[in-house]
């Protein structure tokens, strides 16, 4: 894995592992690596003391044209919305310059202790604005 030095992207070389008996990535592997571009993504964001636990409340992955063994593949991390309790985000996976699948994920923050969901921080909120189109 090839992390890049911008904070939204991470480029990874399609393992073995997630190839299936027709010689194309499994569809859970690209919701898997759009996780790790994502933690990739929230590694930067600013630490708070008592930070939410946020957990993913939607998951939806559409494919275009499949990724083969040892492809290349961009991973890029983009603010698609910022709710009063939820971050959606889009993760766009390229191939030479061509999208080869979408995923959206809905991330809402909880409370610690209750896991109720609650309002996100705004030192958070503000840091996310930034990658907001």
């Amino acid at each position: 894995m090839k992390n890049s030095e911008r904070v939204d992207v991470l480029e990874i070389r399609i393992p073995f592992r997630d190839i299936d008996m027709m010689g194309v990535m499994h569809n859970a592997a690209y919701i898997t690596h759009a996780e790790a571009a994502l933690a990739h993504f929230w590694r930067h964001r600013p630490q708070l003391e008592g930070e939410p636990l946020f957990s993913a409340s939607r998951i939806e992955c559409r494919l275009h044209q499949p990724l083969q063994l040892d492809d290349v593949a961009r991973f890029t991390v983009r603010i698609d919305k910022i709710g009063g309790k939820s971050i959606g985000f889009n993760i766009s996976v390229d191939k030479s310059k061509r999208q080869m699948a979408e995923i959206e994920m809905i991330w809402t923050a909880h409370d610690r202790e209750t896991a109720a969901p609650i309002a996100l921080p705004e030192d958070i909120r503000d840091w996310l604005y930034q990658y907001l189109p």
